[in-house]
């Protein structure tokens, strides 16, 4: 039992959806279900919803700074995520932050597509996600298509995942986990490089179900969550994965394409197997 009056605490740094299936909202549920209480810095609006997103509108970078502010000096924020950052002026400006209070614990989830296939970051974005977010992090959590652009290779193998994640941190970044869950089979493979640690790989069904938005979001803010908690990060991975595998296996049916994630069904259930 947590006591109520050390409740963890984590921050998210991402931007809105408004269908609440990914982004900030997918990051909030997901992080009250693991009994952790989720503070926000809102990086942008996106208008979106099951079918994909019809417009995106970035914070301006002084409110950004506001935010920062204010949950900074009344929160014990003891572990932080990033998401969607939108563009190089976005990810400069959060990394600013986060370094100007030397936010220990982050995770990096290194949004690039969205699920429908719109572009959530460009270019130069990612170049400067690469150069001034990455070695800040604690771990970064790419899948496939993202993992091909850090590591500026095409994947197609489990070797591939391997080697990808090895020349993801040679970036700077010490721990990495290439999610597999874009491949092909009945089983995803999620490859795990951890410093100082041999690598291993986790695996879970691939469940065949439409309800699978945020998935991304969704992982990185459950290890985000139980890090804040203090975990060891290999046990903060670990609990996220089973997080993860629990709660795709509960499909909440809503919208025309692809629905959302049930996060609150699994509400603490596992997290001391």
């Amino acid at each position: 039992m947590i006591d109520p009056h050390q409740y963890p605490t984590a921050l998210t740094i991402a931007g809105s959806d408004s269908g609440g299936g990914a982004g900030m909202q997918a990051d909030i549920k997901t992080m009250q279900a693991c009994e952790t209480f989720s503070t926000v810095v809102v990086v942008g609006l996106t208008a979106q919803n099951t079918l994909g997103v019809q417009g995106a509108y970035p914070t301006e970078l002084s409110v950004i700074d506001e935010q920062f502010a204010s949950v900074m000096a009344d929160f014990d924020v003891r572990a932080a995520k990033t998401g969607a950052l939108f563009d190089r002026d976005h990810v400069l400006q959060v990394a600013k932050n986060l370094r100007d209070y030397n936010q220990a614990n982050l995770v990096v989830d290194p949004v690039m597509v969205a699920k429908g296939g719109a572009t959530l970051l460009d270019p130069a974005g990612i170049e400067a996600l690469k150069q001034s977010l990455l070695p800040l992090a604690t771990l970064v959590t790419p899948n496939l298509p993202e993992a091909e652009l850090l590591a500026d290779m095409t994947i197609t193998s489990r070797d591939e995942m391997v080697q990808a994640a090895k020349k993801i941190r040679e970036l700077g970044v010490a721990n990495v986990i290439v999610k597999g869950g874009h491949g092909d089979g009945p089983v995803i493979y999620d490859y795990v490089l951890l410093a100082d640690q041999e690598g291993f790989w986790l695996e879970g069904p691939k469940v065949e179900t439409s309800s699978k938005h945020g998935t991304g979001d969704t992982l990185s803010a459950a290890i985000t969550s139980f890090l804040a908690q203090g975990d060891d990060l290999k046990t903060a991975i670990i609990k996220g994965h089973r997080y993860m595998n629990t709660i795709i296996g509960i499909p909440l049916p809503l919208g025309h394409g692809h629905g959302p994630l049930n996060h609150g069904r699994w509400a603490g259930q596992g997290a001391e197997e």
